[in-house]
């Protein structure tokens, strides 16, 4: 009996314990809109997020592990444009990220290693690719500004 009691009592305090660690946590801004929302656990950052502007719309979503950005994040102007999405991995940008223009058309895109350009960039006008310049841990290597010296000079599967 005191046996089964003791786990009983153990299941409560530690059961309890987790889910109570495990939280939907709110932010609010001074003027009373939402800051960011998401699921905190320990006081850590964990699953999915929403940041806001001070004026209500979103301001970036994606998913936290540990405090640190992971997967895919999106993120949008203050009038509700999207600006730029990518992947994190350990808390940095990494593999191709896009970047928009006011109309909410790709004007440039990038390969990024632990939060620097490292790859290739592409950069487009009006839907029509422009330019590539190619980094190496941040530093412009090389830069072209037309398609068929490009192609001829790289191998097209970097670009996946």
């Amino acid at each position: 009996m005191i046996k089964v009691l003791s786990v009983l009592v153990s299941f409560f305090i530690f059961g309890y314990a987790s889910e109570s660690d495990n939280t939907y946590h709110k932010e609010y801004y001074e003027n009373g809109v939402m800051k960011a929302e998401g699921w905190m656990y320990n006081n850590v950052k964990t699953g999915y997020w929403k940041h806001y502007h001070s004026n209500g719309r979103i301001a970036e979503k994606g998913a936290y592990k540990n405090d640190q950005r992971i997967k895919y994040w999106y993120f949008y102007s203050d009038i509700g444009k999207r600006k730029a999405e990518g992947h994190y991995k350990n808390g940095k940008k990494a593999d191709w990220w896009l970047f928009y223009d006011k109309q909410g058309r790709i004007n440039h895109k990038c390969q990024l290693a632990n939060g620097v350009k490292n790859g290739y960039c592409l950069r487009y006008v009006n839907a029509k690719l422009t330019s590539a310049e190619k980094y190496n841990n941040g530093k412009k290597i090389k830069e072209w500004f037309s398609f068929s010296s490009f192609r001829r000079e790289n191998n097209l599967s970097d670009l996946k």
